[in-house]
């Protein structure tokens, strides 16, 4: 079996689990895909509120704050924020480790901006996702819904 069929089989069979999941886990996928796009394209600005900026408006308002509680826990136990120790705002953690993101060059950056896709994904799930479903589930969405959309 050559390496192409071998994934083109795997892309089917994680769109066939996709398609079986829940409504709210497939909204939990989404958002772990958007928000980590608004985080890798987010630019400096003059957003007093980070979080805000980053999180889309369209989300339901309790997951909303729930990622505005977790986001910045996330990305401190990523260590993305180790070179901001002593922040304590969360808006302010939220920002460093973006500048810290922008700075991750190639694999490295695509490896935390997966691990974060799906860390956010498993939030706004409330723990009903698995790392490893995620990490398939997440890939396959991005690649197949969210840019071929984009």
């Amino acid at each position: 079996m050559s390496i192409k069929s071998f994934l083109t089989k795997l892309w089917a069979e994680i769109k066939s689990l996709f398609d079986g999941i829940p409504s709210e886990l497939k909204t939990a996928v989404h958002i772990g895909v958007i928000v980590t796009e608004a985080l890798k394209t987010f630019v400096d600005s003059p957003a007093a509120d980070v979080l805000t900026a980053i999180i889309p408006g369209d989300i339901d308002d309790g997951i909303k704050n729930l990622l505005r509680a977790k986001l910045p826990q996330i990305l401190t136990e990523l260590k993305l924020a180790d070179s901001c120790a002593g922040l304590t705002d969360p808006s302010q953690i939220t920002a460093c480790a973006i500048k810290v993101l922008q700075g991750l060059d190639g694999d490295v950056g695509s490896a935390f901006l997966h691990s974060l896709s799906i860390l956010i994904a498993q939030t706004a799930a409330d723990g009903k996702l698995t790392w490893s479903d995620g990490v398939y589930i997440l890939e396959w969405y991005y690649q197949n819904e969210y840019k071929a959309v984009a």
